[in-house]
């Protein structure tokens, strides 16, 4: 089963943008903080979320492209290469999410992008983020506007699960790792 140092190293020989690896923990949190809802293995779940953006760097025009192959090579589970490449379903590919791990990987790689611009407007961050204002961010379109909206929405509609609900499991385990995260937020910090 693919570990999450695994993950790492893998996603270290690939991913080297900060933004982009801020961006792979917070989906990595939030797919350990999904798999405890649904009773699975954190640290699995972790280390999917940890490589669905594998190939985005180097290839960001044919994203999930240059997946499979070196991932299957390095020994990664069919299983789990099929994860993710299904958060590219109905954009880059046709691999429909069927499992919890799939739909939620679909859900929160959007879903965590507004997470995290939300933690980043508040004096404290994440810490004190609560879903009811993650909400107020959600509706206003021109908040986080790159974030797809729709497909969030249609990812929550697949988990059987309302938006407030996904969004409060992600939060808090981003929560987990604030500091990690760079979402502690500035209070307190001197200018």
């Amino acid at each position: 089963m693919l570990t999450l140092k695994t993950a790492r190293e893998l996603n270290a020989a690939m991913v080297t943008e900060d933004h982009l690896i801020l961006h792979v923990l917070n989906v990595c949190y939030a797919m350990g903080a999904m798999a405890r809802h649904f009773g699975e293995d954190e640290e699995h779940w972790q280390a999917v979320g940890m490589l669905h953006d594998y190939d985005y760097e180097k290839y960001p025009e044919e994203h999930l492209e240059h997946t499979a192959e070196p991932l299957r090579a390095a020994g990664v589970e069919e299983a789990d290469i099929r994860a993710i490449l299904s958060h590219g379903y109905g954009i880059l590919n046709e691999v429909e999410p069927i499992t919890s791990m799939e739909k939620s990987l679909y859900t929160v790689d959007e879903l965590t992008g507004i997470i995290q611009a939300c933690a980043r407007m508040r004096p404290n961050g994440i810490q004190d983020l609560e879903v009811k204002s993650f909400m107020k961010k959600f509706k206003d379109r021109h908040f986080a506007a790159k974030c797809d909206r729709e497909l969030i929405l249609k990812g929550c509609g697949m988990l059987g699960m309302e938006l407030k609900d996904v969004a409060a499991i992600c939060i808090e385990g981003m929560k987990e790792h604030a500091g990690e995260l760079q979402l502690l937020g500035n209070a307190g910090q001197s200018c």
